[in-house]
Formats: structure tokens, sequence, C-alpha cells
């Protein structure tokens, strides 16, 4: 799966462990949802889309013919 989440928080200029600590996850968990590596939960996602002031659409949504 392919997101946003990487670029968005580079964009802040937030580290992982920033962005974890925020949401209540490890860095680790981070760095897998980063490499899509992941799935997080939608209340997961909606904590991440608020830390970097996005919605679930600009973080997460993935066109159609995008998708592996």
């Amino acid at each position: 799966m392919v997101n946003r989440v990487r670029a968005l928080r580079q964009a802040q200029g937030l580290t992982q462990r920033e962005v974890a600590a925020r949401v209540g996850i490890t860095r680790q968990t981070l760095s897998l949802i980063e490499k899509g590596a992941y799935n997080p939960s939608l209340r997961l996602c909606l904590g991440l889309c608020d830390e970097l002031h996005s919605t679930l659409d600009t973080v997460f949504w993935v066109p159609k013919e995008e998708r592996a």
C-alpha cells in the first residue's frame, strides 16, 4: 500500500519519533506504516491525519490503477 505519511511528515520537518509519540505508537510501527508493511486501524489513520494536518483522502487514498 502506498501512502503519503513519510512525505507529509518530512515536509513538516517532523521525525518518526515525534509523530509516533504524538499518536501513541512506536517509531518502528510508524516506519512500517510509511513502508506500506503495516495496515493501520481507522483510529490510527485518523490520528496520523490529525498530526499531519491532513485528510484521510490526502494521506491514504490510492487511485485504483495504482493499487498493487
